[in-house]
């Protein structure tokens, strides 16, 4: 096992090999892969939708245990064309098509089966994945659960303004009169496809703003969307908005009513306590559903920080050892 840094991380690495790969409809994903080239698989899929990949993820698992896998879905991050386009189209960005994307890097770099490692939106992708391709997967790793059902972007856009009056207020009138009843996530859309550029940008950064609010409420959160790049703001409001307002393009209760084609899979499901953004609640129920689970409940985070490093670490470790 390689050491460990001070803080339980594994050393920062550089991939080893990385590409675009084309998936058709104009896309190419950008890909890349370090750790050990002969170790255990792991794809790591981001959050968002939108959020891209991160260098910080590949210290989370042994490298000289696990080959990891990272890639920027559909319009994020590296891969073309990006979301910050203008003019992107993004009818092509489904659930399904990422599902199908997952599946066409996993044949390009020749894995037979893989661990799944999902974050937020990142679980939602994960759990939909692992059912329509169980025999693909030999665990799951699910930080900060959610699963695109239609009662979490309600939550999301509306109903936890209960919880910061002043900042949704804001967040709401940051839409036309007129649209101030309906689907929020529909009204940015709209707004950040407009044609005026100064539109846009207003209703990015508004939304980021809004999500930095409603992150976390662990006393030591800290805002990220809203002081990042415009650019990076419209690509990543433009995607979340794309897919809330289609209902995460999958049936409501898709995922839970599914879980049982996960059966035989081990899976551990993190999530923080003070995550007001996702309520513990998600978690609970898709623990309860599918037996090969264990539920791991962080009493000092949010949607992240705190434990939840340490907590994905103690879960890839674990995983390391039994496919030894």
């Amino acid at each position: 096992m390689a050491a460990k840094s001070s803080d339980g991380r594994y050393p920062p690495i550089e991939p080893h090999d990385s590409g675009m790969l084309q998936v058709g409809d104009g896309h190419s994903l950008y890909w890349e892969v370090s750790g050990n080239p002969g170790g255990k698989p792991v794809v790591v899929l981001h959050g968002g939708p939108g959020s891209g990949s991160s260098p910080a993820k590949r210290s989370l698992f042994d490298p000289d245990h696990y080959r990891v896998v990272q890639f920027d879905q559909r319009n994020a991050g590296r891969s073309t064309p990006s979301a910050a386009d203008p003019v992107v189209d993004l009818s092509a960005n489904t659930t399904q098509h990422l599902i199908a994307d997952i599946e066409a890097l996993r044949v390009h770099l020749g894995i037979e089966r893989w661990l799944v490692q999902g974050g937020s939106w990142g679980v939602t992708l994960a759990l939909a994945y692992a059912q329509a391709h169980p025999e693909r997967v030999t665990e799951l790793i699910l930080v900060a659960v959610t699963s695109g059902d239609r009662s979490e972007t309600a939550w999301i856009t509306r109903d936890v303004g209960r919880v910061f009056p002043r900042e949704w207020e804001r967040f709401r009138d940051g839409v036309p009169a007129a649209d101030r009843d309906g689907d929020l996530a529909a009204a940015y859309s709209r707004l950040l496809h407009d044609p005026d550029p100064d539109v846009r940008a207003r209703a990015a950064h508004e939304w980021c703003v809004w999500e930095d609010a409603h992150m976390s409420l662990a006393p030591d959160a800290e805002p990220f969307l809203s002081v990042a790049d415009p650019s990076f703001q419209l690509a990543f409001a433009r995607l979340v908005t794309h897919y809330w307002s289609h209902g995460c393009f999958l049936e409501d209760g898709q995922l839970l009513r599914d879980i049982g084609r996960l059966h035989g899979i081990p899976g551990v499901l993190i999530h923080g306590r003070y995550d007001v953004s996702g309520p513990l609640g998600t978690a609970w129920a898709l623990h309860r559903a599918w037996p090969g689970s264990e539920l791991v409940v962080l009493d000092d985070t949010g949607h992240g920080g705190g434990s939840m490093a340490e907590a994905v670490l103690t879960a890839t470790d674990r995983f390391a050892g039994r496919s030894r």
